[in-house]
């Protein structure tokens, strides 16, 4: 089976994980802060935070942005639950924001008008987590004046999107935003088994984060609040969490940002492919727009309603039984049962339904080969005929 992700482990990234192995420490060592050095250095933003998952970076980055109960929190309904769930878990309301059409990401238009009408009610949201869907960036210029008119905080979710630039901006610079957050699962861009990453200029954001990620205790002379009683001595300041990643977590990802370069271009020479054998299928194709240069973490297809004569069910049944392991991202989030209980209904968000309705993740990672990637558009091919 040819599956829709994978990681690329070298031998560099096992020398990586072994020095740390044979090291004193396998935890809260020297590692993780060459790791968010190297990540803050690559993003040209001071700050960078380290955690054992991007879910727990959402988490800790709306907490530092002061969400909690009766706060409102909108994303996109086209993303992993986690993405709406990091709001919910500090006890705030939740609501989204539907997709556009053309890029899969959260519709600018469709916010200033969501905007206007709550700004009426007098329930505007706190925070606006946008998220990088595919490794594309959002219209970030559009959501930051927005922002700046309405005055809530943004998160984006770039969980897709290390090594992607908006316009001359870096995705993870936090020219647009408050806190960028980033994934290092396995199937992403680079990896840390599981971990993740968020970002931001402001330093006191960034000492929130790493209080919240460590049971909210410090050690820290100039932060403690009693007396000093002697090097044994620390702090519990705030209700916080074991988010902390590990040193060989972190020594995975420093090991893996050094490819980062190569492997987001590899991906757009697959995507190159990919463009130039499915351009006569019944398919609508992902965009690449110029001023943005997507991570390309997904290449994800539409079944063109108008031209081919099958579902995305039958094309993507068939496409597994000839060992393709294409998968579909997302079902919108708003559609979960768990949501239900919040009001939300299939058909509040249309766009978003009937992109899922067609959608289909190809295989795109780095490690893709070019006779594997011309059986995957074979079988495509096969499958919709």
């Amino acid at each position: 089976m040819i599956p829709y992700g994978r990681q690329t482990i070298g031998e560099d990234d096992i020398r990586a994980v072994v020095d740390v192995l044979r090291s004193d420490f396998l935890t809260q060592g020297p590692v993780v802060p060459r790791f968010e050095r190297a990540v803050a250095e690559h993003c040209g933003v001071a700050h960078a935070v380290a955690v054992n998952s991007a879910t727990s970076a959402l988490h800790i980055a709306c907490l530092a942005l002061g969400i909690g109960p009766g706060d409102r929190v909108w994303t996109s309904p086209n993303t992993f639950v986690a993405t709406a769930n990091s709001a919910r878990f500090c006890g705030a309301g939740i609501d989204f924001v539907d997709i556009d059409p053309a890029t899969y990401n959260m519709s600018v238009a469709a916010l200033a008008a969501k905007l206007a009408a709550a700004e009426a009610r007098g329930a505007l949201p706190k925070v606006v987590i946008p998220v990088h869907f595919g490794g594309l960036p959002c219209d970030l210029a559009g959501i930051q004046g927005l922002a700046q008119r309405y005055g809530f905080r943004v998160i984006e979710d770039a969980s897709h999107a290390i090594g992607a630039r908006y316009q001359n901006s870096v995705i993870g610079d936090c020219q647009y935003s408050d806190i960028t957050v980033f994934s290092f699962h396995p199937v992403k861009i680079i990896t840390t088994a599981e971990g993740g990453m968020a970002t931001c200029r402001v330093p006191e954001l960034a000492q929130a984060m790493r209080l919240l990620r460590t049971h909210g205790v410090t050690r820290d002379p100039a932060l403690l609040q009693h007396a000093d009683e002697g090097a044994w001595y620390y702090e519990q300041q705030r209700l916080g969490f074991n988010y902390r990643m590990t040193e060989l977590q972190g020594a995975l990802g420093l090991s893996q940002l050094a490819h980062l370069p190569q492997w987001i271009a590899r991906r757009h020479q697959l995507a190159d492919a990919y463009d130039a054998r499915l351009s006569e299928l019944p398919l609508i194709l992902p965009r690449r727009p110029p001023e943005s240069r997507s991570a390309l973490h997904l290449y994800v297809v539409q079944v063109d309603p108008a031209r081919a004569r099958l579902d995305r069910r039958t094309v993507f049944e068939r496409l597994r039984a000839d060992g393709i392991g294409v998968n579909v991202h997302y079902i919108p989030v708003h559609t979960q049962p768990d949501f239900a209980t919040f009001g939300f209904r299939a058909g509040d968000f249309p766009e978003s339904e009937a992109y899922y309705a067609r959608c289909l993740s190809l295989p795109m990672f780095a490690g893709l080969s070019d006779s594997d990637q011309a059986r995957v558009c074979e079988a495509l091919r096969r499958a919709l005929a």
